[in-house]
């Protein structure tokens, strides 16, 4: 089931899917491990994005024993990341193919990408290009991604950036105290 596009002027999504309550600090990267966190269900979206959606393709190249991967598969399916389309009736055969949900994990791939780069690969085995369409005159060049703000255009760094919590209860150090008296 495709969710549909974010409201990518405040990033937030109108349709999410529930997320089981957790322990500790409430916190959307814990609830996005709870889909993510396992390496064959990263691997997976990153075949997806190189564009291979057909089960045996992600298999290969991610190296996941099959029923994993079909579990993995089934839980993104489950959390709206994937959606499966039917290419063959006979036998019953399906691609996997990212839901805008699963569009929107492109900046968190290519951070890993970038991290496993720097810290763990003395050649990178794969490097993304940036071909803007809009702008034909650019010819391709590998990608160098920013982060940058969307309000004032500025690229932002970790300094920058400061913690406002709005979970009741909960302060950057942890649980408030109890107030006293």
């Amino acid at each position: 089931m495709t969710q549909p596009a974010a409201d990518r002027s405040v990033g937030h999504s109108t349709d999410r899917h529930a997320a089981a309550p957790l322990p500790g600090r409430p916190c959307s990267i814990a609830a996005a491990l709870q889909v993510l966190g396992e390496k064959w269900a990263l691997l997976a979206v990153r075949e997806l994005f190189y564009g291979n959606h057909r089960f045996d393709r992600i298999v290969t190249n991610t190296g996941a024993p099959r029923d994993r991967l079909t579990a993995r598969l089934r839980a993104l399916e489950e959390a709206g990341v994937v959606e499966r389309r039917a290419y063959s009736e006979r036998p019953p055969r399906y691609e996997y193919h990212l839901t805008d949900a699963g569009r929107d994990l492109a900046p968190l791939t290519q951070a890993l990408l970038a991290w496993g780069d720097r810290w763990l690969s003395p050649e990178p085995p794969v490097v993304l290009r940036h071909h803007p369409a809009d702008r034909p005159e650019h010819p391709d060049h590998p990608l160098d991604a920013a982060w940058t703000c969307r309000t004032c255009g500025a690229e932002v760094r970790n300094p920058d950036v400061a913690l406002e919590i709005h979970s009741p209860g909960w302060e950057r150090q942890g649980p408030k105290p109890p107030p006293e008296g």
